[in-house]
């Protein structure tokens, strides 16, 4: 597949942080990538635990709006989503369906103004879409070397 991906919605959903699959962060195993991306925004075990309650991505979002970040999170963040974002990747069927996106372009195009982890508007860093680019990339290599 060539061309671009440019939203995690429809049948690419499985490259949305929302996507139930299940990923351990320091001991604890979380619903989403998003819930444990949000919990990781804190070093408070207590405060990790709300995230284990929550029910949705979305809730896990909200109430990472509410955390004190860690001092060192600006420095932190995307190794931490691109840890997690290999944990998931490295399981059936996000694995197989990562694979088949081809050198498609992965463009998390969004309506909500993230110009970090997305593109909003033609503006962003895309840095969520150059992650799984990454991670494919590791992936095919890995492929490579089996065959």
């Amino acid at each position: 597949m060539r061309g671009i991906i440019n939203r995690f919605s429809g049948k690419y959903f499985f490259l949305s942080n929302f996507a139930f699959c299940d990923v351990a962060y320091e001991g604890a195993i979380y619903k989403t990538v998003e819930h444990a991306f949000q919990a990781s925004k804190s070093l408070d075990t207590n405060t990790r635990k709300l995230f284990l309650q929550a029910d949705t991505p979305a809730d896990a979002k909200r109430l990472g709006r509410q955390v004190k970040l860690r001092s060192d999170w600006e420095s932190v963040k995307l190794d931490i989503m691109k840890e997690l974002l290999r944990q998931k990747f490295n399981q059936e069927p996000f694995r197989t369906f990562l694979v088949g996106t081809g050198n498609a372009e992965l463009v998390e195009g969004n309506y909500w103004n993230d110009t970090y982890w997305g593109v909003c508007n033609g503006i962003g860093e895309n840095h969520l879409g150059k992650l799984l680019m990454e991670i494919r990339q590791e992936i095919n290599k890995s492929i490579d070397i089996l065959n």
